[in-house]
């Protein structure tokens, strides 16, 4: 089989791959149904009819087509019927190496779940065919702001380096209660584990692992607009650490208390207040000095 050259992408969407384990299914339709059960088999009838379920090599496979161990077979994800956001992405900035978007809240980055054609890489993909088009960061589908993306392959592990070793300055903006005895500017550091909750993590004894500093740009008698500097990564550590310092990011849905599970239907009138604002860094691969600032902003209202 001829896998030099990746599968085409069907509307934004690239080919999943599936790897075929030692097994005595009698057909590949009946072993996808049994690995993906959550995928009725009416579906994948669908998709191998449709020409998208696909071997390395491109060609089609069909409807009754012999199980064979070891090879690996492709797909395309599709949903039909998904959820609609209330907002799309706007693209920022784009060369050669890379696309910054500006993302609004609840829109995820990579697919998965509940939504397809509505998540950020998705949409770019489709906006911009490259078919290559990576991530190099992370932020929550329920923070809204900067995403940056890496457009060609051999330059995503540069990248990715700079992120391992702390050479990226983020800054987030948050809202939150107000606290005259919280003492700012300070840095905040912490353990963070998973947590018995899959989705969730809490901090713990040991050596802090999370350092985030935090400052305050405005605020009210009763809420205040922060600022946030992350100088590692751990999931949920800015969320974590607002929790932690008695001012929990508003409209958060996880800490302190869960009031919505990652599967629940979110509510688009209350988004969490957590914007990534600004990123910045040196790019290793040309040199410059790159430093995005997102358009979105955060208001500071009564009934946070």
């Amino acid at each position: 089989m001829d896998l030099s050259k990746p599968l085409p992408m069907h509307d934004g969407v690239s080919a999943s791959r599936v790897s075929l384990p030692a097994g005595h299914w009698p057909t590949v339709l009946e072993f996808l149904c049994e690995r993906f059960a959550a995928v009725d088999k009416e579906e994948w009838v669908s998709r191998i009819l449709q020409g998208h379920v696909l071997h390395g090599d491109g060609s089609a496979v069909t409807l009754d087509e012999p199980y064979l161990a070891f090879q690996a077979v492709f797909y395309y994800r599709h949903l039909a019927h998904e959820a609609t956001l209330p907002e799309n992405a706007q693209v920022l900035f784009e060369d050669e190496y890379l696309l910054v978007a500006d993302k609004p809240h609840f829109m995820p980055v990579t697919p998965g779940g509940r939504y397809l054609q509505s998540y950020l890489l998705v949409q770019l993909k489709r906006l911009t065919a490259c078919e290559s088009l990576t991530p190099i960061h992370r932020i929550n589908r329920e923070t809204a702001g900067l995403v940056v993306f890496c457009k060609r392959a051999q330059d995503r592990d540069a990248y990715h380096a700079l992120f391992r070793r702390h050479l990226v300055h983020k800054w987030y903006e948050a809202v939150a209660a107000f606290d005259p005895d919280l003492k700012l500017p300070l840095v905040h550091r912490s353990r963070l584990v998973e947590a018995e909750k899959f989705f969730l993590s809490h901090e713990v004894p040991g050596e802090p692992n999370s350092e985030t500093r935090v400052s305050l740009l405005q605020r009210t008698d009763v809420m205040a607009l922060y600022q946030l500097q992350p100088l590692t990564g751990q999931r949920h550590q800015l969320r974590i650490h607002m929790m932690s310092l008695g001012v929990p990011i508003a409209g958060d849905q996880l800490y302190p208390q869960l009031l919505r599970g990652p599967d629940e239907a979110d509510d688009f009138s209350r988004p969490m207040q957590l914007l990534a604002r600004r990123i910045a860094f040196k790019d290793p691969v040309t040199g410059e000095e790159r430093d995005w600032q997102s358009l979105r902003s955060l208001q500071i209202t009564k009934d946070q």
